[in-house]
């Protein structure tokens, strides 16, 4: 399946579900020190964000290397704990559509691209795409308090 398509198939497949959740559920932390499904959704749109730029960067140059991020104090900084669940789903589900649109126009020989983020080992620009999307998935099988949670990392 083509990178973009996998994106594509997950948010399309999880926008009903996520959807589903109320405000008050969406406002519940899934256990004690845990997120709740509005910072969960939050650091998935973090993510998109940091990832955006990886892609970006993989797609055109020859290599691309670039830091992590501090996710705890991303989510806290944007206060997704105070947003309404709509709006937060909203921009996820659109902020991906973007990436799916750039995914698409990525050249096949460019996902071979070498790729390191913060101390990391160099993964190609293909891995870190499949990665994102796997990654997301591990996310929302957990805030959609699902029996059956995708393994992340993959390692």
């Amino acid at each position: 399946m083509e990178l973009s398509e996998l994106l594509r198939a997950a948010i399309v497949r999880e926008l009903p579900n996520l959807r589903g959740l109320t405000e008050e559920r969406a406002s519940v932390p899934r256990g004690g020190g845990k997120w709740t499904p509005k910072e969960e959704l939050g650091h998935l749109i973090d993510s998109a964000a940091n990832n955006h730029l990886r892609f970006v960067g993989g797609a055109t140059a020859a290599e691309f290397r670039g830091p992590g991020y501090a996710q705890d104090d991303w989510v806290r900084i944007h206060r997704y704990r105070e947003m309404p669940w709509e709006e937060i789903v909203a921009f996820w589900f659109q902020y991906n559509r973007l990436l799916i649109q750039l995914i698409a126009a990525i050249p096949a020989a460019r996902l071979e691209t070498p790729c390191t983020v913060g101390a990391g080992a160099p993964v190609t620009l293909g891995y870190l795409i499949e990665d994102y999307v796997i990654h997301m998935q591990h996310h929302i099988d957990l805030l959609l308090l699902r029996e059956t949670v995708t393994r992340y990392p993959r390692h």
